[in-house]
């Protein structure tokens, strides 16, 4: 019987046997996507500006600071039914953009978000608020992350750079990013959340009681939550 060889697909890769991601690649949302559902050892990648960035090994200096985050988002999306937390969720902005960033605020569609669940599960579209927190990172996310948020569209960018003990918060004007400052209080606050409110002091610090006081004004913490959801990858 004659053997005759597979050829390799336009991408350079073999029906059924799509080539692994590697840092550094260049490739389209869509290959980018078709092998990363084929590592499902692999708990984090990105595609940035066209470029692959794999996950490294996540530290204590990178998972006590995320940990925060995700309480600060999650208090405030109980509050606020209209919105919703993903933490570590693929998002595909454009066809050189596919992240996952650490956390993310989103207006749900039927309250004018401009995000959209897709059939894959992925989320498209650009969230209200992205943010990072760069520990190891801090360069990505301050450039090329930030390019692409910028562009499109994301209105709000929270970088907590760890190693520099420093918050940056972008907001959106005429489609350039401007870094806002505490108010006299030490806060920073959502120009698309209304009551997303930030002590920068306590975060830093890594005091969540007073972070979320903070957040919550003289509201008790025992309220009871409404629903509210908290997505990531599996």
């Amino acid at each position: 019987m004659l053997a005759v060889a597979s050829k390799p697909s336009a991408s350079g890769s073999f029906p059924g046997r799509p080539l692994p991601l590697e840092s550094g690649e260049f490739m389209h949302s869509h290959e980018f996507l078709r092998r990363y559902e084929r590592m499902p050892q692999v708990k984090k990648a990105e595609l940035i500006e066209g470029v692959v960035y794999m996950g490294s090994p996540v530290s204590i200096h990178h998972g006590k600071p995320d940990a925060l985050i995700q309480a600060w988002l999650v208090t405030y999306a109980s509050r606020h039914p209209e919105t919703e937390v993903c933490a570590n969720t693929t998002v595909i902005l454009d066809a050189e953009n596919t992240v996952q960033p650490d956390a993310l605020l989103r207006r749900l569609p039927e309250h004018g978000g401009l995000t959209r669940v897709n059939d894959d599960g992925y989320l498209t579209g650009p969230p209200e608020l992205v943010v990072e927190v760069a520990a190891s990172s801090a360069s990505i996310d301050l450039r090329d992350k930030r390019r692409a948020y910028c562009r499109n569209g994301v209105r709000e960018y929270l970088v907590w750079l760890v190693a520099e003990a420093r918050l940056e918060w972008f907001c959106l004007e005429d489609d350039e990013y401007c870094s806002q400052l505490p108010d006299a209080d030490g806060l920073l606050h959502s120009r698309v959340f209304p009551g997303l409110r930030l002590p920068v002091a306590p975060l830093l610090a890594g005091d969540t009681a007073k972070v979320l006081e903070a957040l919550m004004g003289h509201e008790p913490l025992d309220r009871p939550v409404p629903g509210t959801s908290v997505q990531g990858k599996d």
